[in-house]
């Protein structure tokens, strides 16, 4: 051990004394955070210390103070987040990339499994063939990378570069409201702007209306403005509703306009039979996007874009030659030592040169239970929000929002006596919060105030459906008896 004390060659011990903290946690039955805000809160405050307490010491606070006062997400119940919780599978991959390969660079298994675990996505999703992949942080990122692709795609069409120069005209990006605001982040980030993504009007699925995008890219013809994308949902964050892929996919060949679907969380419903129609328009994509710490398991941290046109890519992002790089490094056929080549350039398709091996957690997931076993678990979650509907309209106090196209399901609950549904179900929401077991979100459809449990966490299962509309009815029926 060195001078400053720091542990290094301890990893199993230390591992060992974690996890009995961990499976505690795991038997979910700690109080929420909030129940013992204070006493942790103070615990944990304080200047920095001048004198360290060594490792074990510290985890011996974390199992008593952080790791019982973590998050709820990882309860079956908690059906709140578009991410969910790691598997186990997933959580001990990223730990074997940080400790064997803690960077993306280099000629070894880790980096070899970045192009399998990419390809194994592109396959699995029926992606367009050829298409280049690129892990990154999440959707936020994916989405930054593909619009970043679209803008240097539009832009060179017209003779100008924006990597090198900037932008320097106008931009138009077709999207709805329904979009996810990293949509409008992206716009922002890559100089075009927020102002320059245009909401097109949703049908009552919430789907983009084809025809109003039509005349929407008919009457901006006259503008000065360059058309950088059409944006579809591949399943919204909101409700869950997948835009006409086909019809949009058409619309931006017709109009040579560069397609990006988001599929952050819906892209994994295209296993299912049930909707994978749906999703035909994939084959006209230029780029789409996935998060594998959504609906796949892995924690958060993992999302990839796939991208028709690499050169694309590599004019958006590429960082140029570094004389701390490149310079010691040899062609791959040449290498002797897996750290005499820096590996695939992925560094130069996207916004990161520092990066975990995410390929090895995707890598994991797919290889421990298989295609079929997530489509087990796509299938299971999409059924679950068809139960919950079936359950509603059932219910006479109970009223759907709209049908569920995916694993989202919005209702509310309501009763002719009371005059603001939208205060009683806020009522129902802060309730079951209170409760904490089963654990949705909320949402703005139709100008109501909608309760929806999005059905994705690997531990969510059948009876959680069936528990959370009886326990919206029993906390209605009572709010509604105490008026």
């Amino acid at each position: 051990m060195f001078e400053e004390q720091a542990e290094c060659d301890n990893l199993s011990q230390l591992l060992s004394q974690l996890n009995e903290h961990l499976e505690q946690f795991q038997r979910f039955e700690h109080a929420d955070a909030m129940a013992s805000v204070e006493s942790w809160r103070s615990v944990l405050s304080g200047t920095v210390p001048q004198q360290g307490v060594g490792a074990t010491q510290v985890i011996s606070e974390m199992g008593k103070h952080i790791i019982p006062n973590g998050s709820q997400i990882a309860k079956p119940g908690c059906t709140s987040y578009i991410t969910s919780a790691a598997t186990d599978i997933g959580s001990i991959a990223t730990l074997a990339g940080i400790t064997a390969s803690p960077q993306r660079i280099g000629l070894t298994a880790f980096n070899h499994l970045e192009g399998l675990a990419l390809n194994w996505l592109a396959e699995m999703f029926d992606l367009p063939s050829g298409m280049q992949g690129v892990f990154s942080s999440g959707g936020s990122t994916a989405n930054l990378i593909g619009l970043g692709a679209a803008r240097q795609w539009a832009f060179e069409k017209i003779g100008l570069n924006p990597a090198d120069d900037g932008v320097q005209r106008a931009c138009k990006i077709y999207a709805t409201e329904q979009s996810h605001h990293t949509i409008h982040r992206s716009a922002a980030v890559l100089g075009m702007g927020r102002n320059s993504v245009v909401h097109i009007p949703v049908d009552n699925m919430m789907c983009l209306s084809p025809s109003a995008l039509r005349k929407q890219l008919e009457k901006d013809k006259e503008l000065d403005a360059v058309p950088v994308a059409i944006v579809a949902n591949a399943g919204s964050t909101n409700t869950g509703s997948i835009d006409p892929l086909q019809e949009m996919g058409e619309i931006a060949r017709e109009y040579n306009i560069w397609f990006h679907v988001d599929g952050a969380y819906g892209l994994p419903g295209t296993l299912d039979p049930q909707v994978h129609d749906l999703y035909k328009g994939l084959a006209l994509a230029d780029s789409v996007t996935v998060d594998a710490h959504k609906w796949l398991g892995a924690p958060v941290g993992v999302g990839a874009t796939f991208v028709r046109n690499k050169d694309m890519l590599f004019k958006t992002f590429n960082q140029g030659v570094a004389s701390y790089l490149e310079p010691t490094t040899v062609a791959d056929e040449h290498a002797r030592n897996s750290m005499d080549s820096m590996g695939f350039p992925y560094h130069d398709l996207g916004v990161e040169l520092s990066a975990a091996t995410r390929g090895a957690v995707v890598w994991a997931l797919i290889r421990e239970i298989g295609v079929d076993g997530m489509t087990a678990r796509i299938c299971r979650h999409n059924a679950m929000a068809r139960r919950v509907a079936k359950l509603v309209k059932q219910h006479p106090k109970l009223e759907l929002a709209l049908e569920p196209m995916l694993s989202v399901c919005c209702f509310r609950y309501i009763d002719e006596k009371v005059g603001d549904l939208d205060k009683l179900n806020k009522q129902i929401h802060r309730q079951l919060m209170t409760n904490g077991v089963n654990i949705p979100s909320t949402t703005i459809v139709n100008n109501n105030f909608v309760i929806r449990p999005c059905f994705l966490g690997a531990r969510t299962d059948w009876h959680h459906a069936d528990d959370l509309v009886e326990e919206v009815i029993k906390i209605g029926d009572s709010l509604v008896k105490s008026l």
